[in-house]
């Protein structure tokens, strides 16, 4: 009888040795599944025996030589460009090729002119920068380093947000520039919008097809599963957790301009586990309200069924559950532009109008222009038109090592007054008004690698958190009080009054009082005449902070990425220039080892 496996020696040979892999040939052929079922078990737990104890992962050292594999490098800055590469990851593993996958950062630059297939997913952030995790790559693929690239095939998948002028800027660039160093497009670039899924598919699709003839005639083996694993159920971003909320706390005081609350959420008996830095990923929906006002103003009946992508829905279903109608996107605005045939909405979509769109994107909601701009819509257009309502992602602010089967949030609320009409964010609008101990939420963990605590707990560590920002550094300390943790801990935390909007005080005296909190200081922006924020205390500190930074403390920023991450950089700078006595392009260098040490992170947004 054939042996269900077959697998070329070459192949085989690539990953064990030739005599190694000669072996395992002769000792596959013929087996029954059964014994093929028990052989991979066996080897299963051989790997598994030889893991360190210590609970540190081990290190990963690649078999096959980059010519021989398929390499995927993603940047990444809030988990979805890691997600499709190691969704790519795991098909070409399942069709045989040999993958190596790096996040950005880890990659080792030296391999690039060796490199036979470079797939790269990345993300851009903000207004065309790269991801904190990619700055390095990023700038070495743009320097003068970086080498001719003749033998190179290579796509790019880049993610982004349309409502940036600058859409997917990073992809974009990376694309161009591998195309000049040398290198051969095997694939189009493909760039996705919030909404990643769709496009994002199709390019795996064909890059995985493109992989299989570029590798395959010498590296690809052909494999028949050995037997179908019952799946375990397990939660994630495509099979939510229902959990219960069990706090809906509002910790700002009364007459606060912001309404802040704490959140508390069951993961009793899912499985769940997240670190500190992870974010908690919530599937929100539509304010009723708002799903109404829209319904009036197209003049459309709620209980249409419309049909998008194979699925059936009413219409205030779609619009409620599926769509995203709070934030307005620029494929939305082109459609009712020429819709309408509006020429003040269309000069807004031409390069020169880039800035005047950025604005009216960042002010204006899908009802605010259907009432501005008016044009008829169909049911059937309306839900083709609109960009899928995606999940939004929440820094943890609590250690599991505390608070067992929960995870806590905190959570600015966005509700205010614009063009007459109140406006409100679908997420936070939504978990504000859940009640505790009645309504669920659909939630996922959202693994964030790259803004870990240290893992020598004897480290030193600075966390700068104004407003919400503060809480995965709630997470944070509470993590280094439970695992006894003998570095220090030093916190910038901001806000607008000291009454009414210090977050969490009582916990941060109570931790300051047992030693668990080190230092803390603040900054309240309107509690005397002139303006003061965290980036002035730091100034302040300077001098300890860069004596902290010297004797190998790790930095973490979190919090707002358009006005406070860039200003807190700045005060960085200045304090790493002054009293470290270095020029400004110094300082630069050396916040950039910092962050290349993994010792300056940000979690920003």
């Amino acid at each position: 009888m054939t042996s269900p496996v077959t697998a070329s020696i070459p192949a085989l040979a690539a990953q064990l040795g030739e005599e190694k892999g000669a072996l395992l040939q002769r000792l596959v052929d013929g087996l029954e599944p059964s014994a093929l079922n028990w052989l991979s078990g066996y080897f299963a737990g051989l790997a598994a025996r030889q893991v360190p104890s210590t609970g540190a992962q081990p290190a990963v050292v690649p078999q096959a030589t980059p010519q021989a594999t398929l390499t995927i490098i993603y940047g990444t800055q809030t988990g979805n460009s890691r997600l499709l590469a190691e969704r790519l990851k795991h098909k070409a593993e399942a069709a045989g090729l040999a993958v190596r996958t790096f996040r950005a950062s880890d990659y080792p630059v030296r391999e690039l002119k060796n490199e036979r297939l470079l797939y790269v997913v990345i993300s851009t952030q903000g207004d065309g920068d790269p991801p904190d995790d990619s700055r390095g790559f990023f700038e070495f693929i743009q320097g003068k380093r970086a080498p001719a690239l003749g033998q190179l095939r290579y796509s790019v998948l880049g993610l982004g947000d349309s409502s940036y002028p600058k859409f997917c800027e990073i992809g974009r660039v990376l694309d161009e520039r591998f195309a000049t160093l040398g290198a051969t497009r095997l694939v189009a670039r493909a760039d996705c919008d919030v909404d990643f899924e769709p496009v994002a598919e199709a390019w795996i699709g064909q890059a995985l097809e493109g992989a299989k003839v570029e590798l395959g005639s010498q590296y690809l083996a052909t494999v028949t599963p050995l037997r179908s694993v019952p799946a375990t159920p397990t939660f994630s971003r495509e099979n939510p957790y229902p959990s219960l909320v069990l706090t809906n706390q509002r910790i700002t005081g009364r007459g606060a301009l912001k309404d802040v609350r704490h959140l508390e959420l069951s993961l009793e008996g899912s499985g769940l586990t997240y670190e500190p830095g992870d974010a908690l990923g919530v599937l929100p929906r539509n304010p009723p309200e708002l799903v109404s006002a829209l319904l009036s103003e197209l003049r459309l009946d709620g209980s249409t069924e419309v049909t998008r992508e194979g699925r059936i829905l009413p219409l205030e279903r779609w619009l409620s559950e599926e769509l995203e109608i709070t934030r307005l996107s620029r494929p939305f605005l082109t459609s009712h532009a020429a819709r309408a045939n509006n020429t003040e909405l269309q000069r807004l979509l031409v390069p020169e109008g880039s800035e005047a769109l950025r604005a009216l994107l960042a002010s204006h909601q899908v009802i605010d222009v259907l009432r501005k701009h008016p044009a008829a819509w169909t049911a059937e257009e309306l839900v083709g038109a609109l960009r899928r309502l995606t999940p939004r992602l929440y820094s943890i602010a609590s250690s599991q090592k505390r608070v067992g089967e929960e995870v806590h949030l905190t959570l600015g609320v966005v509700d205010y007054e614009a063009f007459g009409t109140r406006h409100v964010g679908a997420a936070s609008h939504y978990l504000a008004t859940r009640g505790a101990g009645e309504d669920m939420v659909n939630v996922f963990i959202e693994p964030n690698e790259r803004f870990r605590l240290p893992k020598d707990a004897s480290r030193d560590v600075i966390m700068i958190g104004p407003g919400t920002g503060v809480a995965p550094f709630r997470a944070f300390v509470q993590e280094r009080a439970e695992t006894g943790a003998s570095g220090r801990n030093w916190l910038f935390f901001g806000e607008q009054h000291f009454r009414t909007q210090f977050l969490y005080q009582v916990e941060w005296q109570e931790a300051v009082k047992q030693g668990v909190l080190h230092r803390i200081d603040l900054a309240f922006s309107r509690d005397q005449g002139q303006k003061v924020y965290v980036q002035q205390r730091l100034r302040e500190k300077g001098q300890e902070l860069y004596s902290w930074l010297e004797g190998g403390a790790h930095l973490y920023v979190c919090g707002d990425a358009q006005r406070m991450a860039p200003d807190v950089e700045e005060a960085l700078l200045d304090v790493i220039a002054t009293h470290g006595g270095k020029s400004r392009e110094d300082a630069k260098s050396h916040l950039g080892a910092l962050r290349e040490q993994h010792r300056y992170l940000r979690d920003v947004y």
